[in-house]
């Protein structure tokens, strides 16, 4: 019976150009049995299969569920998801986006009415400590049920103990008979070249809709310098294979073109199809060595070559163009490099798993628009590895709330602060009220630079988090996800300061293991996990009252709030007016934002205020040294934010001789090089207290030469001091306010020696 319904599912997919999803719900070992009878029908080649599951032994290609991502920019015949054991939401997205049109997902689960309270090794992960395992909900599966249950597209077999009480409680047909026409094409049965075009015609012959027709033409423009292309679809758009074209098309013009992407596999398409339409022009038959791969020249001089995302940044500037694929998936330092690319074209996925990555749209496109590129923007929506109407996209999109968005620009332009309605969104209101869960989940996708289908399940399951909104005519406007940490007991806390892996408690364990403060995990506190304001209100103080319901809200329940975000001038401004203090910087870059992580604590009872003062003041000493050494090369705003939201003050304890040094530099013929110390004490206490004497230049000539030991003319040439002298210059008038505020008696005397001369 499993063999039939398979097949029928195949050839409706077929016809129609769309997917079907195959559920057999039941034993596991039965699941297994009938997944290979569903695939065995099919007809395809075990090399087109993938399965993902937590088991091994298939004779078809496997992966686990945490390394699903191996999926990504790849299409399968069918994929086979096995959701016993260890049922990983981003892993689904994945499989559900690698499945091709006319291919078939195959999902193994238990029981339908049993999945939503069975437990699993994804659930014990959301329990986080103090909580258990039974204190896991199971709504994202009970609201996943009942998609399974109600979308088109979708087959349920029930499975009995042998094949013989096998029940189709769904056959999944949609009734679509396809349709025979080729709708991309012209009346010639060929696209055609637009007029002017200078790209080969075979190029735009290639082109299987007018979306990519439109995006190879706009891709011509990285022939000239200065120029940067912006092209972003939904996942199977064909944004990949247009650029493919256009890289082989640039090539055979004599263009250096350069391609990266998070995996040499996520730009497989892209060589794919620069090879195709390079033909007979590229030097060799391509081979199968992994070079050959990666690289393909012309005989006009040109080539499309392929570079890791941290080394094609580095030779960026060396190419003629730079195409970066899945540019959504990179962190921002990398994307940055970029743009020292002659021409550049970055291509990103809206939505589907490869758009959860949103560094790009949140925080690379401003920097991309502020630089001197001129850019073009493309939007493809025809899809192409399957039927625009394609029931499985709709179905992952609504269960996984791929394409969750926040409220149209309209429907809160009026939204006054004011007048905005705080609210808890608790889970079971969010899923009984789908417009209140897609406009939430969706302000969290849109507005930060990582958010994935396993947040959804955390959203609705996980014990630790609540999630509290501001509303405004009904529209959600801002959100604010939370976790609750701390208040673990003293063998826990143990653990953590011996090297135990504790789950969440994310500042609790920075604190404990890194910082090395066993008793930090004690104070109960809650973190702000996302915070996230519609980007048509920002600005406009929603995020401000949000953060002050919550303190009103919870400030009698816990001893201090955290945050740890990656850091930026203007978020550090924001928490600090918040009311938030440092007490770390990250010694390494965050991989997803390609920035320092800051954590941030405000206390709200002696525990709280005894937890962020001894930190503090670590905190403070670190950066006296650090800054010279895993700090170095932070940004010197970023440092200065840091620093002034730093609660202890730097002491100044200095000898007479260093005074001597430190008054001559800044009024006489001192140098800074004879008491480096002095002058670094100094630099510390001025940017902690924050002196109103010094401009923003001053204090970046103090982070840049004084605390991070940069040289001088790497100085002079990033503050824009007209030469070194000049430089050393300013930096002793920078000393003349510092030292008229923590000069002592002997230095203000000696100051006043070089003033009388």
């Amino acid at each position: 019976m499993i063999a039939g319904v398979a097949r029928d599912l195949r050839a409706e997919a077929e016809r129609a150009n769309e997917r079907r999803v195959l559920v057999l719900a039941g034993d596991r070992e039965r699941g297994v049995d009938a997944a290979y009878d569903a695939v065995e029908s099919l007809g395809v080649d075990d090399g087109d299969v993938t399965m993902v599951s937590t088991r091994e032994g298939f004779r078809f290609e496997e992966t686990r569920p945490r390394n699903a991502d191996e999926l990504l920019g790849r299409t399968r015949e069918a994929v086979v998801l096995d959701c016993h054991e260890r049922f990983v939401p981003n892993a689904l997205g994945r499989a559900v986006g690698a499945v091709d049109g006319g291919g078939l997902l195959v999902l193994l689960t238990p029981p339908l009415d049993d999945w939503p309270g069975i437990r699993d090794r994804f659930d014990d992960s959301l329990a986080v400590p103090p909580f258990g395992i039974d204190d896991v909900t199971g709504r994202f599966r009970e609201r996943l049920v009942a998609t399974l249950r109600a979308h088109p597209g979708v087959a349920v077999v029930a499975l009995g103990g042998d094949p013989t009480g096998d029940v189709l409680k769904r056959d999944g047909l949609t009734g679509n008979a396809g349709d025979e026409r080729d709708e991309t094409a012209d009346a010639g049965g060929a696209r055609r070249a637009p007029p002017g075009a200078a790209f080969p015609a075979a190029a735009y012959g290639a082109c299987l809709t007018a979306d990519q027709a439109r995006a190879l033409r706009a891709f011509e423009s990285l022939a000239d310098p200065g120029a940067a292309v912006v092209v972003e679809s939904d996942r199977g758009r064909g944004k990949s294979s247009a650029a493919g074209l256009a890289a082989g098309a640039l090539a055979l013009g004599g263009t250096d073109v350069l391609v990266t992407a998070p995996a040499f596999r996520n730009a497989a398409e892209v060589f794919a199809r620069a090879r195709e339409l390079i033909g007979t022009e590229a030097d060799g038959d391509g081979g199968d060595n992994e070079a050959d791969e990666r690289e393909i020249r012309t005989r006009a001089g040109g080539r499309v070559r392929f570079l890791p995302p941290a080394a094609a940044a580095d030779v960026a500037g060396e190419a003629d163009a730079a195409v970066v694929d899945e540019a959504a998936a990179l962190p921002v330092r990398l994307l940055e490099g970029f743009l020292d690319a002659p021409a550049v074209a970055f291509c990103t996925t809206v939505h589907g798993y490869e758009g959860a990555g949103r560094g790009f749209a949140v925080r690379f496109r401003e920097r991309l628009l502020d630089s001197r590129f001129a850019v073009r923007d493309v939007r493809l929506d025809e899809p192409i590895r399957y039927a625009r109407d394609d029931p499985v996209e709709a179905w992952a999109s609504r269960a996984l709330l791929l394409d969750a968005r926040p409220a149209v620009d309209a429907a809160v332009d009026d939204a006054a602060v004011g007048d905005a309605t705080y609210r808890a969104l608790d889970p079971d209101d969010l899923c009984a009220d789908e417009a209140l869960l897609g406009e939430a989940f969706g302000l969290l996708v849109a507005a930060h630079y990582r958010t994935e289908p396993n947040d959804l399940a955390r959203l609705l399951d996980a014990p630790n988090l609540v999630a509290r909104a501001l509303v405004a005519d009904g529209r959600v406007v801002a959100v604010a996800l939370l976790a609750r940490e701390g208040g673990l007991d003293a063998a826990t806390r143990r653990g953590m300061y011996e090297g135990e892996r504790v789950r969440g408690n994310m500042v609790p364990d920075v604190l404990t293991s890194q910082l090395r403060d066993e008793g930090a995990a004690a104070p109960r506190g809650l973190r702000t996990v996302r915070i996230a304001t519609h980007h048509a209100l920002r600005d406009a103080g929603f995020g401000t009252r949000l953060l002050d319901e919550v303190h009103a809200e919870f400030a009698g329940d816990l001893d201090y709030f955290s945050v740890g975000y990656g850091a930026t001038p203007r978020l550090l401004r924001f928490w600090r007016r918040a009311g938030y203090r440092t007490v770390h910087l990250s010694t390494s870059r965050n991989d997803a934002s390609g920035e320092y992580s800051a954590v941030m604590l405000r206390p709200e009872t002696a525990a709280g205020r005894d937890l962020l003062d001894r930190h503090a003041v670590a905190f403070r000493d670190r950066e006296r040294d650090g800054l010279s050494d895993a700090h170095r090369d932070v940004d010197p705003d970023v440092v200065r934010g840091a620093l002034r939201a730093c609660p202890a003050s730097a002491p100044v304890d200095l000898t007479e001789t260093e005074w001597r040094s430190v008054v001559g530099a800044s009024v006489g013929p001192g140098m800074y090089d004879t008491a480096p110390g002095a002058f670094r004490d100094l630099a510390l206490a001025a940017l902690i207290d924050g002196d109103p004497e010094l401009d923003d230049r001053e204090e970046r000539l103090l982070v840049r030469k004084v605390l991070q030991g940069r040289p001088w003319e790497e100085v002079a040439d990033e503050l824009g001091y007209v030469s070194t002298s000049a430089c050393m210059r300013a930096l002793g008038d920078a000393y003349v306010p510092v030292v008229e505020r923590y000069g002592t008696e002997f230095a203000l005397a000696e100051r006043e020696r070089f003033s009388n001369e």
